[in-house]
């Protein structure tokens, strides 16, 4: 793998930027590997490279029906944290964002990581006492976060309106420093390039049809738009079609898919410096390295595979959002789009075996998808290749949902769900 640095730049400048080598290669898909991962998402790729990486299986192909990439993961935005409630989730959401803070450096890949803190609103007595609550469990759990009163949220983020008389007063906020952004499809970029590296193929425009299972139920392989291809270890990777995919093996699963939506407007200099979240008016805010505001807003009211959602979710978003930064009254916005997202019944993950023999799936991850992206390939390679969980997402299994041992995490997506 050509690896980048400063020097490489100089070089590469004096050659008129014509010796770079290709990214990752565009193989045709071989009659069979040794593990078969179905989504090429950043989470599918991921979890490819930690195979390949941590666990010696390179034998590996990643199928993506369109282009990598090209579904929730370049569909987002890009908010990074880990200050959710429950100790199963404090646990896999700060996994995640160790290794996002050492990411850029262990793909040799820049995927823009920016820790610039994330400011979560209240409006009211309930979301204070909610967010401080919080804050105290964050605490007991290792997770850095912190409650601000109305002055200090304004001075870490000026912009912020928290003059009287709002229909939506701002009483304060809780703010986790180590949180932030990174560039989405950077991150797919570098995983592809770094799992290409250890020898996974990659195979895009190659749609999974069907899963071949034998006489005693086990997975042998799966139909592809581009032939049969044979496998015993199948993980399924997909976001908001996994419900279709599983149940080509017979599986149904406790899922629910929704567009969410999300809106950029034209590009300003800088004037907001970190992510700010109301889960009350179900609107957050950040500003790319481009300069355009990346606005998100809570899922529609219904249950679609649609890629873009109703025009009064976008309206009712942007009303929140000019409530508390009246200055971005007169922006233009630029495009909007939605993306698919999977949700449980407790808003948490699924990542887990399944009760069919060589069957894995990594879904449910409904708005806090991207957030959790190395944490969930590593634990997900972790759980192919050992054939059982590791501690952090054994929470997360099938079995919960029968059990009643529910991870219900709704109030900390921080959007309508």
């Amino acid at each position: 793998m050509q690896r980048f640095s400063a020097f490489a730049l100089i070089r590469q400048a004096l050659n008129g930027q014509k010796g770079w080598d290709r990214q990752w290669r565009d193989p045709e898909p071989k009659p069979a590997y040794d593990a078969i991962i179905v989504g090429g998402g950043a989470h599918g790729l991921g979890t490819a490279y930690y195979l390949a990486r941590e666990h010696g299986i390179r034998n590996v192909a990643v199928l993506e029906k369109g282009w990598i990439g090209g579904g929730n993961t370049g569909r987002n935005t890009t908010i990074i944290r880990s200050n959710y409630l429950f100790d199963e989730s404090a646990a896999l959401y700060d996994h995640a964002l160790k290794l996002w803070e050492r990411m850029s450096q262990d793909l040799n890949y820049n995927v823009m990581f920016s820790q610039r803190g994330v400011l979560m609103l209240a409006h009211n007595v309930h979301d204070e006492q909610v967010f401080k609550r919080h804050v105290h469990s964050n605490r007991l759990n290792g997770v850095d976060n912190e409650w601000l009163s109305a002055a200090e949220a304004k001075a870490f983020c000026p912009p912020l309106n928290i003059a009287p008389g709002m229909r939506y007063p701002v009483l304060g906020a809780a703010l986790q420093r180590r949180a932030g952004t990174a560039r989405h499809d950077a991150v797919a970029w570098g995983y592809a390039r770094a799992a290409d590296a250890l020898g996974v193929d990659i195979i895009q425009n190659c749609e999974v049809t069907g899963i071949d299972r034998d006489a005693a139920g086990k997975v042998t392989g799966v139909q592809t738009s581009r032939g049969a291809i044979r496998t015993n270890r199948l993980g399924i990777v997909a976001a908001g079609n996994t419900s279709v995919l599983m149940a080509m093996a017979g599986q149904r699963m406790p899922l629910e898919s929704y567009p969410l939506q999300a809106l950029v407007s034209e590009p300003v200099k800088p004037i907001v410096p970190c992510v700010i979240m109301s889960n009350t008016i179900h609107a957050y805010i950040s500003q790319s390295d481009k300069g355009e505001l990346v606005i998100g807003a809570g899922t529609d009211a219904y249950i679609s595979y649609s890629q873009r959602g109703a025009m009064h979710i976008s309206a009712h978003t942007l009303e929140a959002i000019c409530e508390l930064f009246p200055m971005f009254r007169r922006m233009r916005m630029l495009r909007n789009w939605g993306g698919i997202v999977d949700v449980t019944p407790d808003r948490s993950p699924i990542i887990a075996k399944t009760e069919v023999s060589g069957l894995y799936v990594n879904c449910g991850w409904g708005t806090g998808g991207f957030k959790a992206t190395p944490g969930s390939a590593h634990l997900f390679a972790w759980t192919l290749a050992k054939d059982e969980p590791h501690r952090i997402n054994a929470p997360f299994n099938l079995g919960r949902f029968q059990s009643g041992r529910l991870i219900d995490e709704a109030a900390a997506a921080a959007v309508a769900h």
